[in-house]
């Protein structure tokens, strides 16, 4: 049993009440469930086929924060997307409205590569055992991963492994050559503060991966697309994959079919953003 090194905030920090539980329900098309491994397998699945992962608010520094209400009015009352923080605070939300046991904690991205502690996912308790709940992680995981030493999951058609050195598990997914490392996390449980500060960072940094270049994933079984810049990468899992520029002039048409609806205010926007940095990148 991994029990939580300190005791979580309190649920009220984390203004849960503020999400509309039918409404997210309605959103990702499931019913209501009681706690189970199952039960927090469809959802998760259910939830990473609904909403996109995307970063058009950070680009377009239009962002509203990741306080609840300004989350459901996103991704739930807009049907729109969002990074990490928006996916998991979200995620986190239901789950314990709906009776589940969470903690929130941090991940360092591309651990190897020294990459930052700023990616936020979950540890979900259910029958003795932690789960990796991690729906905010672009288009790589559409399921829960148990937290054991050395498990093993399938995730949409790619393998992906999770091990224990010491306080860190580290997520890796399976290439042609061994084994990526795709994140590490500890056990401890973290706060808003902390979520608001990683935010910050990511939101507004010129050195984050987020803060100027178009992001926008997502992922089904055997297939994940990946629109970064005005680069558009689909991958299957048999091993195909495909890439080609996206110009400027279809920018809302490749959105569209990214499940990312814009008005028009927001897509004349950031097509000015766009078409200035894909001109950049020509020089």
């Amino acid at each position: 049993m991994n029990a939580p090194l300190s005791t979580p905030a309190r649920t009220d920090d984390w203004h849960i009440d503020d999400v509309d539980l039918d409404a997210y329900l309605a959103r990702i098309d499931h019913p209501v469930l009681t706690p189970s491994v199952d039960g927090l397998t469809s959802l998760h699945q259910a939830h990473v086929r609904a909403i996109p992962f995307e970063n058009v608010d950070v680009v377009l520094g239009t962002h509203a924060g990741i306080g609840m209400p300004a989350i459901t009015a996103k991704l739930v009352d807009r049907a729109r997307g969002g990074y990490c923080y928006e996916h998991s605070l979200l995620f986190a939300a239901v789950l314990e409205r709906l009776g589940f046991r969470v903690t929130r904690r941090m991940a360092r991205v591309q651990p190897h590569k020294s990459g930052p502690r700023t990616h936020m996912l979950l540890s979900v308790h259910l029958d003795g055992v932690d789960h990796q709940a991690d729906v905010g992680f672009g288009a790589y995981m559409l399921s829960p991963m148990p937290l054991v030493d050395g498990a093993v999951v399938d995730q949409a058609g790619w393998t992906h492994r999770i091990t224990r050195d010491g306080p860190l598990w580290t997520l890796a997914k399976r290439v042609e050559d061994g084994w990526e490392p795709m994140h590490s996390s500890d056990e401890l449980p973290n706060r808003p503060a902390d979520y608001e500060v990683a935010h910050h960072y990511v939101s507004t940094h010129p050195h984050s991966p987020f803060s100027r270049k178009l992001v926008v994933m997502r992922l089904a079984e055997g297939l994940s697309r990946q629109l970064v810049g005005d680069e558009l990468t689909v991958e299957h899992a048999d091993g195909r994959v495909e890439r080609r520029k996206v110009e400027p002039s279809e920018l809302g048409t490749v959105l569209r079919e990214l499940d990312v609806e814009l008005t028009d205010d927001e897509l004349a926007a950031l097509g000015v953003v766009f078409e200035s940095a894909v001109g950049t990148q020509s020089r």
